[in-house]
């Protein structure tokens, strides 16, 4: 009978996300900031995916999971940057219950893959150094669809589960989410119904797909850091951590602003500086993550070279085709 009286009451249909706040000003600086992050995001991670797929020297394990990995991070951005851009331009912040609860589905099921592909790729790289005589037979292509699609499995069953409960929750008010887009905390805080299933599915699911894989993912770096000093030759040893340091760094940004964004105190006073953090991890991790990828691999480098050899020299062939009729 509560939860009829608490439809009955229902008068929210949209929500107001309050972003960066009502400054003309930052929103004209914010909407050529985040629109140029949002393109260089995109071409980069897509031109990454290009290269994996068009080039046979990149056809490997290591490069099949970065390919899916830039592949989700293409859809991560696009999952929260296109909706804050145009509230930015047209100044409407409002978003329907629906569309909000469809921006966290879309998020996190791509943050909790991301978590496992992470993981996935930390095992690689775990096999690569600890154990290379046995690394071609063990990491073969069906391992490789295999935790490629377990990740992406993993990340959108889960995420379905609590977006199916906040679509059934009722919020009678107030509407302002103080965040840029719509997360689990801010909009669960609004709802009037009993949300007590809901926050122990979050937590027993979150802790499954992303305090696990983290997990995995520490423990495969201790081995390979122990196995890596324990490499008498200081060129092998270099050579070794350059196999896997790009990763590294991408685990190292990624995890870290997530932990800093979810463990700091949800005070006022911490309010902007976890906003800042939500940023880093949300937008300007996807745009970074080829930056690392293609300015320190020299194989990335190479494919890009001989893709632009490629282009130039059909772009030559067609035009030499043209001329002769």
């Amino acid at each position: 009978m509560a939860d009829t009286g608490w439809r009955n009451k229902t008068s929210i249909t949209e929500f107001v996300l309050l972003g960066f706040g009502k400054v003309p000003e930052l929103q004209i600086l914010l909407f050529p900031l985040f629109l140029m992050i949002y393109m260089v995001t995109v071409a980069g991670n897509m031109l990454i995916v290009v290269l994996v797929v068009a080039d046979q020297h990149l056809h490997t394990p290591m490069y099949f999971f970065l390919g899916n990995l830039s592949g989700l991070e293409t859809c991560y951005s696009s999952a929260i940057l296109p909706r804050m851009l145009a509230s930015l331009l047209t100044g409407d912040r409002t978003i329907s219950v629906s569309t909000c609860i469809a921006q966290f589905y879309f998020f996190a099921s791509l943050a909790a893959t991301e978590c496992c592909l992470l993981s996935a790729m930390s095992y690689d790289r775990y096999l690569a150094v600890c154990k290379p005589l046995h690394y071609a037979a063990l990491m073969n292509g069906r391992l490789c669809l295999q935790l490629a699609a377990g990740s992406w499995l993993s990340g959108c069953l889960a995420t379905l589960i609590i977006s199916s409960l906040m679509s059934q929750l009722t919020f009678c008010g107030p509407s302002e989410i103080d965040h840029f887009f719509c997360d689990f905390t801010p909009v669960i805080k609004l709802s009037c119904s009993d949300t007590n299933l809901i926050l122990v599915l979050d937590l027993l699911l979150a802790s499954l797909c992303t305090l696990f894989p983290f997990l995995l993912t520490l423990l495969s770096y201790v081995y390979i850091i122990i196995t890596i000093l324990r490499i008498p030759s200081t060129g092998c040893r270099q050579k070794a951590f350059s196999t896997c340091s790009s990763h590294l760094i991408v685990v190292t940004m990624f995890y870290g602003t997530i932990i800093i964004v979810y463990m700091l105190p949800k005070s006022d006073t911490l309010r902007d500086l976890n906003k800042m953090f939500s940023v880093f991890y949300s937008v300007l991790t996807p745009l970074i993550n080829p930056l690392i990828y293609s300015l320190r691999n020299k194989e990335v480098k190479e494919a890009l070279s001989r893709l632009i050899h490629k282009c130039v020299a059909f772009s030559r062939t067609q035009a030499s085709l043209a001329s002769t009729f």
